[in-house]
C-alpha cells in the first residue's frame, strides 16, 4: 500500500520541517510588523491587508499536513479546498494593495472622481468578494461532488496506491482556474502600475511575487497530470510550498530588511519626499505661495 507515510517515506520529514519552517518565518515576520505597526513602511497600503496575507501564509504552510500521512474521506475533502481556499485570500489582499496603488495615483488630479474609491472599505470590499467567490465554488464541489479517499490497483503491478479522488475534475479545475484569474488579474494590473515613482509602491514586489506563484502553478499542472500515487501528492505540497515562499519573500522581505537593517529609510519625511519627488515628474502640479518677508515659499503638491 503506498502513500506518502511519517514512518516509511524520510520526504514526509522533509515536507513537515519545511512546512513548520515556513510557519515560524511567517510568524516572525507577523511579529516585527506588529512590533513595528507605527513605522511608515508597515502602515503604507493598508497595514491590515499586510496581516491578513501574513496569516493566509501560515494557514497555506499548515495545510501541506493535510497531505501528508494515510488519507482519507475527511482529510480528503479539506486538502483540496483549503490551499485554494487560502491562496485565494492571499491574492486577493495583493490585488487590493495594486488597485489601492493605482487609485491613489489616479486620485492626485484636481477634481478627480477616483477620490471618492479612496476609502477604507475599498480594499476590504475586493478581499471579501473575490475570497467568497472561491469559498462558493468549493461549497458546490462539495456539495456536488466532493473528494474521497480511492484506491488504484491499476498504475503499478502489486501496489494499492491509496490518494484522493478529486471526485469532479470540473469543479478542481475550476477552482485552480480562478485562481488563477486572480494572480493573474494582479500581475497585470501590478506590473502596469510598478514604475509609478513612489516610496509607498509595493506593485513592484507584487509583480514578482505574482510571476513567482504562476509560474510555479503553470509549471504544476503538466507534472501533476503525469504522476501517479505519492509523486503526485508531492507535486502537490511542492507547489503549495513554493507559491507561499514565493509570496513571503517577495512582499515582506524588502520590507524587513528596511525596517531592521536600514531604519533611516523608514522615516515618513524621507519616504514622503521621494514620493513628491515622483508626483512632479508624473503631474507637475505646484503651487508657489510667497510669504509677506518674500524669502520662505512653500511647495504644495
Amino acid at each position: 500500500m503506498e502513500f506518502i507515510s511519517y514512518q516509511n517515506d524520510p520526504i514526509a520529514s522533509v515536507f513537515s520541517c519545511v512546512s513548520v519552517f515556513g510557519c515560524l518565518a511567517t510568524g516572525f515576520i507577523f511579529g516585527i510588523f506588529i512590533s513595528y505597526r507605527d513605522t511608515p513602511i508597515v502602515k503604507a497600503n493598508n497595514r491590515n491587508l499586510s496581516y491578513l496575507l501574513l496569516v493566509s501564509i501560515i494557514l497555506s504552510f499548515l495545510s501541506v499536513f493535510l497531505f501528508l500521512g494515510r488519507p482519507n474521506d475527511v482529510t480528503c475533502r479539506l486538502r483540496e479546498t483549503s490551499f485554494g481556499i487560502f491562496f485565494s485570500v492571499a491574492v486577493s489582499s495583493l490585488l487590493a494593495k495594486t488597485v489601492m496603488v493605482c487609485v491613489a495615483f489616479k486620485s492626485t488630479k484636481p477634481g478627480s472622481p477616483w477620490r471618492k474609491w479612496l476609502s477604507m472599505k475599498l480594499p476590504y470590499t475586493i478581499v471579501l468578494f473575490c475570497s467568497s467567490f472561491q469559498v462558493v465554488i468549493c461549497i458546490i464541489w462539495l456539495s456536488i461532488s466532493p473528494p474521497f479517499q480511492d484506491l488504484d490497483t491499476d498504475s503499478y503491478p502489486g501496489k494499492i496506491i491509496i490518494q484522493c479522488n478529486e471526485g469532479s475534475d470540473i469543479w478542481f479545475y475550476s477552482m485552480l482556474g480562478y485562481l488563477g484569474l486572480l494572480a493573474a488579474v494582479s500581475l497585470v494590473l501590478a506590473f502596469m502600475v510598478r514604475t509609478l515613482p513612489d516610496s509607498f509602491n509595493e506593485a513592484k514586489y507584487i509583480t514578482f511575487s505574482m510571476l513567482v506563484f504562476c509560474s510555479v502553478w503553470i509549471s504544476m499542472i503538466p507534472a501533476y497530470l503525469s504522476t501517479r500515487g505519492k509523486n503526485m501528492v508531492a507535486v502537490e505540497i511542492f507547489a503549495v510550498m513554493a507559491s507561499s515562499a514565493g509570496l513571503l519573500g517577495c512582499v515582506f522581505f524588502p520590507k524587513c530588511f528596511i525596517i531592521l537593517f536600514k531604519s533611516e529609510m523608514n522615516i515618513k519625511t524621507d519616504l514622503l519626499g521621494k514620493r513628491k519627488e515622483g508626483l512632479q515628474n508624473i503631474n507637475p502640479l505646484i503651487m508657489v505661495i510667497k510669504y509677506e518677508n518674500k524669502s520662505n515659499y512653500i511647495k504644495i503638491n
